[in-house]
This record gives C-alpha cells, structure tokens and sequence, in this order.
C-alpha cells in the first residue's frame, strides 16, 4: 500500500513538473504584410522589437514561439545592424530561419503559453489585428492560462478587438500605450493605408492610453497582466516588466 502511496505521489510530481514546463513559453505575434496596404510601398516587421525582446525571454530562461496569420515567412526591417544584439541575430541563421517558418495559428496549443508579446513594425496593422484565431489564442492565454497580454509600438493594434468572455474590450479601463498619433505622419501615403489610429481606437474601447509626448525615451507601462511599449526603444523594458509580472503569477 506504502508502495501505491509513493507511486501516486511522483506520478503527480511528474505531471505537475510537466505542466509548469508547458506553461514556460512566450509567443510572439508578427504578421505576413509586405505592403502598405494594396500599395507598392513596402513594409515589415520591426526587427529589434522582435529581438530585443526575444533576447530578453530567452535569456531569462523561456521558450519563445513565432506565429503569424499565415504561418510561414515574414518580412523584418528597420534594421540597424550597427546594434550588437541585431547583429548577433542577424548572423544567427537557426534565428533567422525561425523567422522564414513562423508558426499558423491553428498549430498553437494555448496551453504551452503564458505570455503572448505583440511585435511591431508597420506590417503589424494588416492582417493581425482581425485575424480571429490569434485574437482566440491571446485571450486564452490571458484568461484560462492566467497568462499575460503585451505589445511594443504599432503592435497594440493587435489588441484592438481583443475581448474577454465577458464581451467587454481587454483595455476597457486599463492603461495602455502604442505608437500614438504624434508621432504618426498622417498626411504620408503609408498612413492613408492604416484600417484604423492605433491611439483612437484603444481610447474607443475604453482604454486609458498613456504616452510620452517625448518620444523613443524607454516608455512602457504595466497594468496588471496588460504590457505595452511606446516604440522600439521600449522593447527590452516591455520584455523585462512581462518576466518580472510572471515571477508574480
């Protein structure tokens, strides 16, 4: 009988230390967009919101996955490879093939994640803020996995439709940042091509949205288990403010 007790009790043991071990991963959103739009003005994923953050997780001991709507390759600029931790990146062709075979959602099981992490660039506003599966998995990670919500710059459109199961917006009385209006030309061709401004439509939904009027100076802000970042320069303290919330959890 003392055998069946001990038996029962490491099974439980393996099981439990198997599922903290699914629940260590982070998923980065990006998106397939290589246009503004229908226009031929190109555009991307912003590559240091990406690994900067990345850079961060993985040193802090997560697993990091890609998705994007269509699975596959994706586009990354804004690139300074002048930037050491760019560089090492950039030179790291196992990284850069991960970004060539990003994951579609319907290979996602929700339940390996704790965080999912918006990245931005100009190709975040097409194709990722609509797409219902990935709005499915952020909000099941957030409500089932008690999990954490963030995005850097121009990927807080990707939480424009997020809701909980309540039917009320993720932001609805929440503070919140992305890249706002400021510092958007909104008379560019580029901006024309934008299905919404990422500051408006937070604000709609009933978020608090807070900003820098100073701009590229590290701004983030923390509410709870929502993480945003103003622009890229916040992309490490987005990441690290996710790693300190989990520790919380």
């Amino acid at each position: 009988m003392q055998k069946l007790i001990s038996l029962v009790l490491i099974v439980i043991l393996l099981v439990s230390c198997s599922n903290k071990e699914t629940k260590q991963k982070i998923l980065i959103v990006t998106s397939n967009q290589q246009t503004y739009g229908n226009t031929k003005i190109n555009t991307s994923n912003h590559f240091a919101e990406i690994v900067l953050a990345y850079d961060e997780f993985v040193n802090a001991g997560y697993d990091v996955d890609f998705v994007s709507p269509k699975g596959g390759k994706i586009w990354v600029g804004y690139i300074d490879d002048s930037d050491a931790t760019q560089k090492r990146y950039l030179d790291d062709e196992a990284f850069m093939s991960r970004l060539k075979t990003t994951m579609s959602p319907n290979e996602i099981n929700t339940s390996d994640y704790i965080a999912v992490y918006y990245g931005g660039g100009g190709a975040a506003m097409f194709g990722v803020p609509e797409n219902k599966e990935i709005q499915d998995i952020s909000m099941a990670v957030y409500e089932e996995n008690n999990g954490i919500i963030s995005a850097i710059c121009h990927g807080s459109a990707g939480l424009a439709y997020l809701k909980t199961k309540d039917g009320n917006y993720l932001v609805e009385g929440k503070k919140v940042n992305g890249f706002p209006d400021a510092f958007e030309d909104m008379d560019a061709e580029y901006y024309a091509t934008f299905p919404f401004s990422i500051q408006q439509k937070l604000i709609a939904n009933g978020g608090q949205f807070e900003y820098s009027k100073k701009g590229w100076d590290d701004f983030s802000i923390a509410d709870g288990r929502l993480i945003t970042g103003q622009d890229p320069t916040a992309a490490r303290s987005v990441a690290k403010k996710i790693i300190e919330v989990l520790k919380q959890l």
